[in-house]
């Protein structure tokens, strides 16, 4: 891990950086989201009255290098709410460093603080590099997910 890594939340002055990362993570999935997602996400990881939406940034030498993002919802076969890690990125230039491991186990932490032990994501099958890394730190469950067509 770098030594100079710090992990915060996602603030104001991030915008910009916050986006080229989003952007790259959605490039990685082959997708993009319109202008107004993008400004309504920032927004609503910033607004205290979306207490469940949340962003981590981590940076290096003072320049963000990666980002999380993780809800928090209610679950019908638990009592505690449970956490849904939606977004992790690292840029290029920065993997194999442990960034990656720290922003997840950054989740953990946010997570138990938040009465919510169970931390679950998705990812897809292809995306060989980083589940190594996952299947050092998580437990590989044999769901498999299925969504709506789009209307």
């Amino acid at each position: 891990m770098p030594p100079d890594l710090i992990i915060r939340p996602v603030a104001e002055r991030d915008a910009p950086h916050w986006r080229r990362l989003w952007c790259d993570y959605l490039a990685f999935y082959h997708t993009t989201v319109a202008e107004e997602v993008y400004e309504t996400s920032f927004k609503r990881l910033l607004d205290p009255n979306w207490p469940d939406l949340n962003g981590l940034i981590a940076e290096t030498n003072g320049t963000p290098t990666g980002l999380v993002h993780y809800i928090f919802h209610r679950h019908m076969w638990r009592q505690d709410d449970v956490c849904y890690l939606q977004d992790l990125f690292v840029d290029p230039s920065a993997r194999g460093t442990g960034m990656g491991r720290a922003l997840i186990e950054a989740v953990y932490d946010k997570a138990d603080a938040a009465g919510a032990p169970t931390v679950y994501w998705m990812t897809q099958t292809h995306n060989s590099t980083a589940r190594q890394l996952y299947d050092r730190i998580a437990d590989l469950t044999d769901f498999i997910k299925y969504q709506r067509s789009p209307q």
